[in-house]
């Protein structure tokens, strides 16, 4: 029997076998998308008409691949042609594209069957927004507990997810944008090496650190549709030109360790939660190796890039009257003083980005890394961060900086929420982040949970 929290394993073989049709699967979730998608704010568009036409041409053609007829929802940045495509944003309520995003394009020829575009901070946030309801529908709401956020940007595509109202999703990431919804609705999010997935049509916040993966319930499935959506494309003179595979390569990888501050940071539960991850992979022969990463101010170069960036891709938007139409004040100063970003600071953090190259150090003494994605469940909805940010252990790190791959899984749970890990590797070694959270899974139960309803 097809359950919304299926895998596409699951779903692929259901509809190979005829035990559903795609148009009947589509229906499905698209009626999820109606009730429990709505009321927790995570649909931005509904693409109903869109999808059902494409469930019909999958179940009257030859299966394309494991995403054949399987429908799936994209955070709404990524242009889908004649449908609005917002960027969470009512100064954008109006906007329509005449084409498709790569990625969108290479799901569909794919066969895959798009019922949603979901929905994100507006403009992915790169104004220092201070707010969950710094969206166009409001605060996005946990799939989980609707008192508590659904983390940002790509806030509609974790919820929606880990709700079963899609079998997955597309989201970008900055700087945490993937990471984040996952670890707050207990997904597993796939952030590509910086160039992994083309570009091509989706709202460009900040040039050169963008990047789009998938949002999914495991490694297996978001790998398919990683290998999906992966690959050179024309129309993006920065998406990477080397052979991509998630084969295993070599032994099990080494696994470093970070200093960790649980006690400092009244956590628990994420360290119990860290224990048990590195005892499951210690029981399957993995090893692990303590390390240290040197120290710099990541955090506020990427700032600094991102300011500089953004307010040069939104220039004409930030000097209009729609500006002020943003619902979070912190990103209407955050854009508007971005605009004087000085080029020397703009210089001087693009200088610390090569100097951040030394991090690349660790990678002599192991193959990636673990860390918490944070120290505690989703913060409440009805609070500023300034407020409710408190203790989350939110690590200074280069992997966003330097473009490394990460995948974020669920690790656990604090008051009944979840709680998120991320596997960090070097660039172009997706592979293994890959291998060793889906090795953690298929000895866990933890991803398979998932809210009621």
């Amino acid at each position: 029997m097809i359950s919304p929290y299926s895998s596409i394993a699951e779903l692929g073989k259901a509809l190979r076998a005829r035990k559903v049709s795609s148009v009947e699967l589509t229906e499905f979730y698209i009626k999820r998308l109606d009730t429990l998608g709505h009321d927790h704010h995570a649909v931005a568009q509904m693409t109903a008409e869109l999808g059902l036409a494409q469930a019909k041409a999958a179940d009257n053609s030859e299966p394309k691949g494991p995403l054949h007829g399987i429908p799936f929802g994209v955070k709404d940045l990524l242009a889908t042609k004649g449908i609005p495509t917002r960027w969470g944003s009512t100064g954008h309520a109006d906007q329509v594209f005449d084409y498709d995003a790569t990625v969108v394009s290479r799901l569909e020829q794919a066969g895959g069957v798009l019922v949603a575009k979901l929905e994100m901070i507006e403009l992915a946030g790169g104004g220092s927004y201070n707010q969950a309801d710094a969206s166009r529908m409001g605060p996005c709401l946990s799939a989980w507990d609707k008192s508590i956020w659904a983390g940002g940007s790509s806030s509609g595509s974790g919820a929606a997810t880990a709700l079963g109202c899609v079998p997955y999703s597309i989201g970008t990431e900055t700087s945490g944008s993937i990471v984040c919804p996952s670890a707050f609705n207990g997904c597993t999010g796939f952030r590509p090496t910086y160039g992994r997935v083309s570009h091509h049509g989706a709202m460009a916040l900040c040039w050169s650190l963008d990047k789009i993966g998938p949002i999914a319930r495991s490694a297996e499935d978001a790998a398919l549709v990683l290998k999906a959506i992966a690959g050179a494309d024309p129309n993006d003179p920065t998406s990477l030109r080397q052979p991509f595979s998630l084969a295993p390569r070599g032994p099990k990888p080494t696994i470093g360790l970070l200093k960790e501050t649980f006690k400092e940071n009244d956590a628990p539960e994420a360290e119990a939660a860290y224990n048990l991850v590195i005892e499951t992979l210690r029981k399957q022969g993995y090893e692990f190796t303590e390390i240290e990463l040197p120290e710099m101010p990541y955090g506020l170069a990427v700032s600094l890039i991102v300011d500089a960036e953004g307010a040069s891709a939104h220039e004409h938007f930030i000097r209009s009257d729609r500006l002020k139409q943003l619902q979070d004040p912190h990103q209407v100063a955050g854009f508007t003083a971005a605009l004087e970003t000085k080029a020397v600071d703009y210089l001087w953090a693009m200088r610390l980005r090569s100097e951040a190259l030394k991090a690349n150090a660790i990678w002599e003494k192991c193959d990636c890394f673990f860390i918490p994605a944070y120290y505690h469940r989703a913060v409440p909805i009805d609070q500023t961060f300034e407020k409710s940010w408190f203790k989350m252990g939110d690590r200074d790190e280069p992997s966003n900086l330097l473009g490394w791959p990460c995948m974020a899984f669920p690790v656990g749970f604090e008051k009944g929420a979840p709680l998120g890990g991320q596997i960090i590797a070097p660039n172009f070694r997706e592979d293994v982040c890959y291998r060793v959270v889906r090795d953690f899974q298929r000895n866990s139960d933890i991803h398979l949970q998932h809210p009621a309803g």
